[in-house]
């Protein structure tokens, strides 16, 4: 196992347990295969027990979790021929986003997603996956051109949300989020959106706005982050497992709110313990929709999005109590 979270930690032991019975045996030329069985098969239920019933908080730590694949890793294996594109013609680029042309299956689309760091230097350097104005108007730039070209737009989403300092909101950091939202509902291509980590915020809904919106089965989206959440309504950032409970910001969560339309099956363990297959996975419900979503025209992808859009929450109103929605 690489990585392991703190929930992990009862896996890993007995994993050791295993490899330290299996050294032991060959050191001492025993044979200990009926142990080693009988600890691999407790094993098995172990991990079946712990990843079929995890918390909101540890599915927020997979969300999180530092090897998690990130869009260049998907672009990679889902998609050929990608030509990276660079900066929003108008101040700089923003290595938070990334983009350019690719293809689905022999299909031209433009790819555009968050973008975070393999290690501290990388993190630093795309600010965490948090876009700057500046990114959002590189995305922008590159879905326009799509819309111009009549190329699919396909959107992978993994920010904690926007940058929230000083540099980001003289820019224009509402408005480039407001700009996106309101571009993108009038695209006349097929828009497709995947959360594959964390769908923080504006910084997730600038990139968000699709025809179809699918979520990975440990990832998040969330109107805040749990600890921001907390700081606001409780006035202590330590209690956002709570918060997150509350937010209701689980893939399963979101299903049920009808705010994504289907949610994307992960390896045991999280989408870090094998890439390929959760690559092949995307491709797959991409490859679906995408051919299904073809057959419309503009106009028809415009009202499917807006409608997807409309429907997405409800007013209810108490009995007995009618002054309120």
């Amino acid at each position: 196992m690489a990585g392991e979270l703190p929930f992990e930690q009862p896996l890993l032991e007995l994993k050791n347990k295993i490899e330290e019975l299996r050294k032991f045996g060959a050191d001492k030329h025993m044979d200990f295969s009926d142990e080693i069985a009988r600890l691999e098969q407790r094993y098995e239920q172990l991990a079946a027990e712990l990843y079929s019933n995890m918390s909101t908080a540890e599915k927020m730590q997979l969300a999180r979790h530092p090897q998690r694949p990130t869009t260049l890793d998907y672009i990679q294996l889902i998609f050929t021929d990608f030509i990276e594109l660079h900066g929003d013609r108008l101040y700089g680029d923003d290595l938070a986003i990334i983009g350019g042309i690719a293809r689905l299956n022999g299909v031209p689309v433009t790819v555009v997603g968050h973008q975070k760091g393999k290690d501290t230097k990388d993190n630093i350097a795309r600010h965490f996956g948090m876009p700057h104005p500046d990114g959002f108007r590189k995305g922008l730039r590159l879905m326009k051109q799509a819309n111009k070209f009549k190329r699919p737009i396909i959107t992978f989403i993994d920010t904690p949300g926007a940058y929230p300092g000083g540099a980001a909101e003289e820019r224009g950091q509402g408005e480039a989020i407001a700009r996106n939202l309101m571009e993108m509902a009038s695209f006349g291509v097929p828009i497709l959106c995947v959360v594959i980590g964390e769908g923080g915020s504006g910084g997730a809904l600038a990139l968000g706005v699709g025809n179809r919106v699918f979520m990975l089965e440990n990832s998040i989206y969330s109107v805040s982050s749990p600890e921001a959440a907390s700081s606001i309504l409780y006035k202590d950032a330590t209690r956002s497992k709570e918060a997150a409970d509350a937010m209701k910001i689980t893939s399963e969560h979101i299903k049920a709110l009808g705010v994504v339309d289907d949610i994307i099956p992960e390896p045991r363990g999280g989408a870090h313990r094998d890439v390929q297959a959760q690559a092949e996975a995307i491709k797959q419900i991409l490859t679906k929709h995408l051919e299904e979503l073809s057959a419309l025209s503009e106009k028809e992808l415009v009202e499917d999005r807006y409608n997807k859009f409309r429907q997405i929450g409800r007013f209810t109103i108490q009995e007995g109590n009618h002054n309120h929605a």
